[in-house]
Order: C-alpha cells, then structure tokens, then sequence
C-alpha cells in the first residue's frame, strides 16, 4: 500500500509548482507580499484545474511558521499538517453533502473563535453553488463583517449559480483551463522523475483526452502505465483511450484538394463502413485543418512530433488560406448542424459537398438539358476602389478587347490569357474566375459565363473577384455573369480535361508496362486506384 497515484503524489505543494495558473499566482503572491489580504477568495474553473490546491497553498501562506509569506516554508509543523490534511484550523468542507442551514450555522458560529494553533483560521467550501438559498443567506451576514482571524475560500465550478451577493463581497479569480501542450509538457517532467519509459504521441493523446485537466491527465497516466505493463506507449494508449488518430481524415482532405468528388464520397461510405461517429470525424476534421493553417502560415508552431508532419505540409501548399479558413467554418458548422440532418452519414456527406464546392480549380457539373443564358450583373461596389496598381502590358492583353456593340459567342476553345490570368488571382477569387469563360471585354466591362448550379458564387464572392481583377489590371471593373448550363471554355473544364488525359495515358502506360502484365496475368492483380502525381505515377495493387 505504499503506492501513492500520480494525482495525490504530484499535487503541487507551493505556487512555483503551479501549473497553468501564473495569472493566478501572480495577483496571490503580490498581495501576500504586501500584506493586503482579504476576507473571502473565490476560485472558479471546471473540474481539475487547481481549485482546492490553489487553496491549501494559500492557507500555507497565511499559517507558515515564518510568518505570512507567498514562498511557505514546507517544513514547519503548519505547513507539515496542511499537507497531510490534519491542520486543525483549517477547515474543509463538501458543499455537495453540507447543503442545509443548519449545517452553515454551525460553521459560522464555530468561526467566532480563535485559531487552535495557526494564524488563521480558513474555511475552504468546494462547489460552494450547491449550498441552499438559506445557507447562502446565513453566510452573507458574516461575509459582510468577517472576524479578522478568518479568512474564507470559495471554489465552484459553476459560478453563475452562486448568488451576486456573495459574489460580490469576494476577490474572484478564474482559473483556467490547461492548453494540451503545457499538460504534456507536465507529464513527461513527471514520467521521466517516475523513470516511466513513454512516447511523445502517448502523452499527446493523454493530454488532449484531458481536456484541460491536469488532475485528469495524471489519472490517465496512472491508467495508461497500468495498461502499458509500466511504460507509455502510444498503441496501446490509443486503445485503452478508445481514440483514433486525426491522420484518418487526411485522405477526405487530399480528396478536396484534388476536387475529387467520387473519392470524397468514397472516403466518406468507408468512414460509415468503420463505424467511426460522423460527429467525432467533424471535429477532428476541423482539428486537422487548424493543423493545416499553422503548417502555412505559422510552420514552426506545428508540433516535430505530430502525425503524419510531411502530409499536412504538403496539403498547406496545395491550399490557399481562404480555402482552409472556409473549409474549418464549414466543418464546425456541419457538426452543429448534424443533429438536423436525416442521418449523420447524409449530414456529413454533406459537409463534405459544401467544401468541395470551394476547393480551387473543382470541375462543374453538367445537365442534359441546358435553360436560356440568364444574366446576373455583379456591379461595382459603391465603396472605393482598393488603390490601383499600374498595369503591365501583359496583364492588360490578358483579356481581349471588344467594341461596345459587338457581342462575342463563346469559344469553343480556352482564352489561355482569361486562363493565366484566373490561376494568378488570390483564394476565393481565383475559384470563382477559375468556373468562368470569358465571353468578351469592353474596357473595364468583363462578360462572363458561369455554371448555373454555381450561381450562389456570384453573391458570396462576386466582389472579390471585381477587385481583385480591379487591382490586377489597374482600373476599377464591372462584371456581368450570364448562367449557363455548363461552361465546357472555363479554366476549371480546361484543367479537369487535362487531368482525365493525364489520367488516361497513366493507365494506359501502366497497362502496357510489362511487369504490369505480369503482375495481372501470373497474380490476378488489379489495378487500382491510379494517379498521376506531376511526371510520376502511383500505382496502388489489389491482389485477392
């Protein structure tokens, strides 16, 4: 029975062992430096975060035996039975099971007299909201006009609960909950003071499972050496936690990247096949795609250690800032949502539908029987004009010029200049430009025809578009957008037929590659799964 759990044996004894609270410890330690104490604390934050230990620490403070001091001394008879929960003077009490009145005015009558043995005598009630109206209003009187030698600590998890007129006679401090690295960060000081082997991912994953519970996270570290034979090892921390890794949504998101509608939807039955919670994979897809944001903008905060490094960085190149902005919106939304869905797996589906709709350079959809062009005019913004820059020769030969009664019909072939031009345009701007075929241009007048099943684009991002061609070509610009069934001239239709050719002459050399046939004739192998990655090709076999 000497064995002592992480949680009681690693309970910081003093303010520098503290973790995640400086905000805390400092405005203590200050005060208990100058002297200027007051009567009644009240510490709030959700379950584990250092309440009641913040608490001991400060009645330690008050009682050291070398006098009232933000550093106690830990050694003295006072600060000895504090620790060891045996200092008469203080005084704990569980407002779960200390609910009445009658239970208060005891307290309160008992705090009339002097401390037995300390200087103070501190009353420490956890989850002070469960006390009855009646308790509350039995306190008040001697919150109001406290003796000098008490000095009372509140702790709630719950402060709305607890009346303002208590709250009001009580210096609050909120306690906060700890960030997943800074509790990793505590677990592996303490695994390696243990001499616990572990894995760094273990303690990822014990850290995030804590949800800012440092209590917790000791308590599953516990748990996980247990589970681990006494060592922490990532596998089987994952199973005993129930977890999988983020990593599994990774090829939803290569999928988007690539505007691959029938593979998102693939991934997305495979998902359903696994069993995996639609709301679970939501969060975890927002995770994942905070991820991807840091890999771009801010690379040194992504973790060396975090799973599968090399391909988030690869889907921060391949996406532009607003599109992961747009896609972690859609993602958060999707799971609010999901509870109106008709099922989750249609609900995740889609979400997953509404990225794909914002992925850059994604291939428009066709209809069998193409409506009328109808026209939607997307006019200048009545703001100014971002300033203009001066336009090169070759952006403004980027787009034809027409004579103002002259009306082009559309090409059958794709401007290449409109194409360059769309490809050089910023986020959301670029994927708008990208579904358009330039029908013609009169002076700063631009005609464009767009998928009618995209028209939602000209609202949301028509104006984008306007400015930033505006700044690209120097002048201020009006579009006018005519709907279509499809738009076989766009940029987009250009970019996805290159992408079936490409596709087509992968397989076609691959089927014709000798050991290839070799493979399918003496093995029964398929091919499976083919894609063409810039020169290269990626060969994915099935063999039954």
């Amino acid at each position: 029975m000497s064995h002592q759990v992480l949680a009681r044996k690693w309970r910081p004894r003093g303010f520098a062992q503290l973790v995640g609270q400086e905000h805390v410890v400092r405005a203590l330690s200050n005060a208990l430096a100058q002297g200027r104490l007051h009567h009644a604390y009240l510490f709030t934050g959700t379950r584990g975060v250092g309440k009641t230990t913040l608490a001991r620490i400060l009645a330690k403070c008050l009682n050291c035996e070398t006098g009232v001091t933000p550093e106690p001394c830990g050694t003295c008879a006072a600060c000895r039975e504090i620790d060891g929960g045996r200092f008469v003077d203080l005084i704990e009490i569980d407002a779960a099971s200390y609910t009445g009145i009658d239970n208060m005015r005891e307290v309160l009558e008992n705090a009339q007299y002097a401390p037995t043995a300390g200087r103070y005598k501190v009353y420490i009630i956890d989850e002070v909201h469960q006390l009855s109206k009646h308790a509350f209003n039995a306190m008040l009187k001697t919150l109001e006009e406290p003796p000098g030698h008490v000095i009372f600590i509140l702790a709630t998890t719950d402060p709305q609960k607890v009346p303002v007129t208590v709250l009001s006679r009580c210096l609050q401090f909120n306690l906060k909950q700890m960030p997943a690295v800074q509790v990793s960060g505590h677990l592996r000081q303490v695994l390696e003071a243990e001499q616990v082997p572990f894995e760094s991912g273990a303690l990822a994953l014990l850290a995030r499972a804590a949800a800012g519970s440092m209590r917790d996270a000791l308590s599953l570290t516990d748990q996980a050496i247990a589970y681990g034979g006494g060592q922490v090892r990532e596998e089987e921390t994952r199973a005993m936690l129930g977890v999988v890794d983020q990593a599994y949504l990774l090829p939803v998101l290569e999928a988007l990247s690539a505007a691959d509608g029938p593979r998102l939807m693939r991934e997305a039955d495979a998902l359903a096949a696994r069993g995996f919670s639609f709301d679970a994979a939501l969060q975890d897809l927002a995770g994942l795609l905070h991820q991807i944001a840091l890999a771009r903008s801010v690379p040194e905060a992504v973790a060396e250690d975090a799973p599968e490094r090399d391909r988030l960085f690869e889907l921060a190149r391949r996406l532009d800032e607003e599109t992961i902005q747009v896609q972690y919106q859609i993602a958060s939304l999707g799971r609010r949502d999901l509870e109106w869905a008709p099922d989750e797996h249609a609900g995740f589906s889609m979400t997953l539908l509404r990225m794909l709709a914002f992925v850059p350079g994604s291939a428009p959809a066709t209809r069998a029987e193409p409506p009328g062009p109808t026209r939607v005019s997307a006019a200048p913004s009545r703001e100014a004009p971002m300033a203009a820059k001066p336009a090169s020769p070759a952006l403004l030969a980027a787009i034809p010029a027409a004579n103002e009664d002259q009306a082009a019909p559309p090409s059958p072939c794709v401007d290449t200049d409109w194409r360059s031009m769309a490809e050089s345009l910023p986020g959301l701007a670029r994927q708008l430009a990208m579904q358009c075929e330039l029908i013609s241009r009169v002076g700063p007048h631009l005609r464009l025809r767009l998928p009618e099943h995209q028209k939602h684009l000209v609202g949301s991002i028509g104006d984008k578009l306007r400015e930033a061609l505006a700044e690209k070509l120097g002048e201020v610009v009006k579009l006018d957008f005519e709907l279509a069934a499809e738009t076989a001239a766009s940029p987009a239709a250009a970019r996805a037929r290159e992408q079936a050719a490409r596709q087509d002459e992968a397989l076609a050399a691959l089927r014709d590659d000798p050991f290839v046939q070799t493979l399918v004739r003496e093995c029964d192998a398929m091919l499976n799964n083919i894609r063409p990655l810039a020169d290269t090709i990626r060969l994915t076999g099935t063999h039954p």
